[in-house]
Parts: C-alpha cells; structure tokens; sequence
C-alpha cells in the first residue's frame, strides 16, 4: 500500500524544520557563551594551608594543581551543556537519515 508513495508527500512540517534549526544555534550559542564566561571570569584563587610532614625533610610544593573559580565552573559547564546538545542533535539527526534510507 505504502509502496507508491512519493518523497514530496512525506515532507517534513515547517515547525519540524524551525525546531531542527533551533536546535543546533542554541547548542552553539551555549557553547560560545560558556567559553565567554569561562574566558572573563578565569582569575587566581588565593588560598592559605599549612601541612606538617616532620619525617620527610623535604618541603611540600603544590605545583601543578590547578584550582577554578566558581566563574569559570560555570563558564564550562554551560559550554558542556551546549556540547551535549550539539551531540544529541547530530546522534537524532544521523539516525532519522539512516531509518529514511532503510525505509
């Protein structure tokens, strides 16, 4: 029955296309966003501790450890967020292709 259907009767609404355009602009907009914030408010913490090894002879040096703002947390998670929308929206949008070709 559905054999002698034609590609132009199964077109996609224009609410479906608006929403798959929305999609990927918001993800990119939040990943842009949150790299803007991350980038603006990435300054040095300051912060004071003691530690006491009286056996080591050695001193204790935290190099190397890095310690975010709260700005820039959010800054990278708001960016994360637009990663996995992007990823979520390219994973639905390969899968609508392959099932159309399957069809």
């Amino acid at each position: 029955m559905g054999d002698n259907n034609t590609p132009e009767e199964h077109q996609p609404s224009r609410r479906t296309r608006a929403r798959a355009a929305v999609v990927p602009l918001l993800g990119i907009v939040a990943v842009l966003v949150g790299g803007l914030i991350a980038w603006t408010k990435s300054h040095e913490i300051s912060f004071g501790w003691f530690a006491y090894a009286p056996l080591s002879n050695q001193p204790f040096s935290g190099t190397g450890l890095v310690f975010l703002s709260p700005g820039t947390q959010t800054g990278l998670a708001i960016a994360v967020a637009g990663l996995l929308v992007l990823a979520f929206w390219a994973g639905l949008s390969i899968g609508r292709r392959s099932n159309k070709r399957t069809q």
